[in-house]
């Protein structure tokens, strides 16, 4: 049996193409930093799952062992100065691995650009690593696709927001570039295809959809399907990439993190140069999804709550990644803490039921205004702020994002533990939990927060007063929700 590995499986990309190749039959493994976050993804026990950084040869080298194929779906969303050279280095330690594995190709999927222009710097970083591949001993298939339309990818939800907020938008002179769009699902049939290509190929193929648009004309597609009106667009020469990426922050939940990347490879066009993929990959009978069914399924795929997987999953640059550590290992450090608990009539399962569908849409129960003032400070000095929402509205798992938190562990119907991705001087958690009492059921509720230095400190000192009104009145809000429900149900 084809043994291959995924590279970047808890992201948006992987995290969709480790199903589909289960289900071609292939044998698949996962190579990631952090295992917690497939705990309950549906396909965790059929996969085989290595723990390890692609910086690290030792750990590159242990799971490319024994693989046929090996996809690379790894990019930093990093603004930092050396994000270029460190996917490099990465993509270079992943060639040598893999050559000294004797492992049959590397697939890897880059970004649409032009020959002989200007690139921005991620987009010419992705460029880079595809020549990493192509030079190396192992024969490498590389796709450059365009911007990739799904429900939960961070183009369509930028599209997405920018068309809803705006009905007249100024906007940068990219919006009259041409690109050539192309629905996730064929983005994921080129990458299982591509395992079976018996050819030994070493190269480059563009990949897009059937549709060649203007940026604009991508926005006023998105309001047909979307039931809005046209909207009128404005290009401005006066917008600069990283003032639009400020602008794209400020309308839509997509950070300044990930839009900046996003806008600064729109500044060319990004059109198929060579249709050669045809050779080897036939078209479906249908032929490629257009751009406005793309939109379509992505629409009824998030009406209908099945979002698969989303950007919002990606790791946030500078966001702590560190778990919580157990109670006995705080000795010796700075913590504080804020523990509410309380007795209900409601039984166990009504009140998980309102902890599990926390955030997003319905709000985190207490003092909405400080909520959202909380979430727009942190947009202001780069954070994620409050507009990430959650991607089902009443379950989530492990590695989810919910708003400015990300879920660390949940045992469900028990306990669901938070980790901030705020920015803030310091590390903090939300553990949200229920357990069955005589009369119904008690609930607990406690915040953690590892100061850093004295900002740390003053800034929990500054909140104190907030706390209680707060954290009180989040758990009283939860248990009267559930107390309701239970109401209701009889």
């Amino acid at each position: 049996m084809t043994h291959l590995l995924v590279t970047g499986a808890t992201g948006y990309i992987g995290g969709r193409l480790v199903p589909q190749l289960l289900d071609a039959g292939y044998e698949v493994s996962v190579y990631v930093r952090a295992p917690w976050k497939l705990r309950d993804v549906p396909w965790r026990e059929r996969v085989s799952v290595f723990k390890g950084d692609l910086s690290d040869p030792v750990a590159t080298r242990r799971a490319l062992n024994g693989v046929d194929v090996a996809f690379y779906l790894v990019h930093s969303m990093s603004a930092g100065r050396d994000f270029v050279s460190a996917e490099e280095e990465a993509a270079q330690t992943f060639a040598e691995a893999a050559s000294a594995a004797e492992v049959g190709r590397i697939v890897y999927l880059g970004g649409l650009h032009p020959d002989n222009a200007k690139l921005s710097k991620h987009l010419s970083s992705r460029a880079a690593v595809g020549q990493v591949f192509l030079g190396c001993v192992v024969p490498a298939i590389v796709f450059q696709a365009g911007i990739v339309i799904g429900s939960g990818s961070a183009s369509f939800e930028m599209i997405r927001h920018l068309t809803e907020v705006l009905p007249y938008m100024p906007a940068p002179r990219w919006v009259r570039n041409h690109v050539q769009p192309i629905a996730i699902r064929d983005v994921l049939r080129y990458l299982v295809q591509a395992v079976s290509i018996e050819e030994e190929l070493n190269r480059t193929f563009d990949i897009g959809g059937p549709d060649t648009l203007r940026y604009g004309q991508m926005m006023n597609g998105y309001a047909v399907e979307a039931g809005l009106p046209q909207r009128h667009i404005a290009a401005l020469p006066v917008l600069t990439p990283w003032l639009a990426s400020q602008w794209v922050s400020l309308v839509s939940p997509v950070p300044r993190q990930i839009a900046v990347p996003i806008i600064a490879s729109l500044q060319n066009d990004c059109v198929v140069e060579e249709t050669d993929i045809d050779r080897y990959i036939a078209l479906p009978e249908e032929g490629l999804i257009p751009y406005r069914t793309s939109v379509r399924l992505a629409l009824t795929r998030e009406a209908e709550g099945q979002v698969e997987t989303s950007w919002q999953s990606a790791t946030v640059p500078g966001a702590p990644s560190d778990p919580l550590p157990s109670d006995p290992d705080w000795a010796g450090h700075t913590v504080f803490t804020d523990l509410r608990e309380r007795e209900s009539t409601a039984s166990t399962g009504a009140v998980w039921d309102v902890i599990e569908a926390i955030g997003g849409e319905k709000g985190w129960h207490s003092f909405p205004l400080a909520w959202a003032a909380r979430g727009w400070i942190d947009r202001i000095v780069g954070g994620v702020g409050m507009r990430r929402g959650r991607r089902h509205p009443s379950r989530v798992n492990s590695g989810d994002v919910i708003d400015v938190w990300r879920v660390e562990s949940i045992n469900r119907g028990r306990m669901l533990r938070l980790r901030a991705e705020m920015r803030m001087p310091g590390r903090g958690w939300l553990e949200l939990g229920v357990e069955p009492t005589e009369n119904g059921s008690r609930y607990r509720q406690r915040a953690v927060y590892f100061p850093k230095g004295l900002t740390g400190r003053l800034y929990w000192a500054v909140l104190l007063p907030f706390h209680g009104i707060i954290f009180n009145g989040m758990a009283a809000s939860i248990l009267r929700d559930a107390e309701q429900a239970m109401v209701d149900a009889t």
